[in-house]
């Protein structure tokens, strides 16, 4: 078995996690927007957990695709995420969808700025980046660290 660290270095792991990421958008709850996301998460024990956004009729109180995906990577006990995957189609064919703002913050909790983010639609990988390039210079759990 492959070390859980460098899992999602390989082409079949990153295919895998886009994979569940594109499955779970089917089960997205979007009767508002109709923008189905799906994303999954890869942790330090090689698993893969996935989530899809979840509207509701009160807008604020609907969550996100990748916090889901975070919240089932903690309910698994999950504490590191190695690699995470977006699936969503952007009005414009190729028009990578990013994690959101405040998802970005939410995925630097529980992951370093060399973390990868592979961004697809429903069939292709669009983009990658790191967390660090979507979130330059962020704050994180070590800022809140005593010495």
């Amino acid at each position: 078995m492959s070390d859980p660290a460098t899992a999602h270095e390989t082409h079949e792991a990153r295919e895998a996690l886009i994979a569940a990421a594109r499955a779970v958008r089917a089960h997205a709850h979007a009767p508002y927007s109709r923008f189905a996301v799906g994303a999954a998460v890869l942790d330090e024990q090689g698993r893969i957990h996935a989530g899809c956004n979840v509207e509701n009729a009160a807008y604020p109180q609907g969550w996100c695709a990748e916090t889901s995906a975070l919240a089932a990577l903690v309910a698994a006990g999950g504490k590191r995420v190695l690699a995470v995957a977006v699936c969503a189609v952007a009005a414009e064919p190729g028009t990578p969808v990013t994690p959101c703002g405040g998802c970005r913050q939410k995925i630097r909790e529980f992951a370093a700025d060399d973390c990868p983010i592979y961004v697809a639609d429903a069939h292709t990988l669009v983009a990658s980046f790191t967390l660090g390039q979507l979130l330059p210079c962020s704050f994180g759990p070590a800022h809140l660290e005593r010495p």
